[in-house]
């Protein structure tokens, strides 16, 4: 009966914790928004270079998102906006295969797919270094 009780319990646990980590995570997003705290981190490439990378805004864009700030969102970090829904369903479809016991693969994700998801960070990075305001 005892190790009933504890299988059940470690699968609830095991089934719980990737939801209640997300969950905290977003609570502390929301509860601490990033550019009024200064415990996240800080991204080196923009501390030493002063340029932004891909990545750059990426908490902010996510905390607006939570707020449902779209638009603020995509100006603050398009790149990630746009790829989320994809880390979304990767997460999701990891995580039933984690409460299955599921052999988890790296997935084959095709050559094409991978240069030009690069190619497109690239671009990013370069035109939202761009100094378009001096144009005007």
């Amino acid at each position: 009966m005892i190790s009933i009780v504890r299988g059940r319990l470690s699968e609830v646990l095991r089934a719980g914790t990737p939801v209640v980590v997300v969950a905290i995570g977003c609570g502390v997003l929301l509860s601490f928004p990033p550019a009024q705290n200064s415990f996240y981190p800080r991204c080196p490439i923009y501390e030493f270079l002063h340029l932004q990378c891909p990545g750059c805004g990426a908490t902010r864009a996510l905390a607006a998102l939570l707020r449902g700030h779209f638009s603020e969102a995509m100006h603050l970090n398009g790149f990630a906006v746009i790829l989320l829904p994809i880390a979304v369903i990767c997460g999701v479809r990891w995580y039933f295969r984690f409460v299955r016991r599921e052999v988890d693969h790296w997935p084959q994700i095709p050559r094409v797919t991978i240069y030009a998801t690069l190619a497109a960070a690239m671009i990013f990075t370069v035109v939202r270094n761009l100094p378009l305001g001096s144009l005007k």
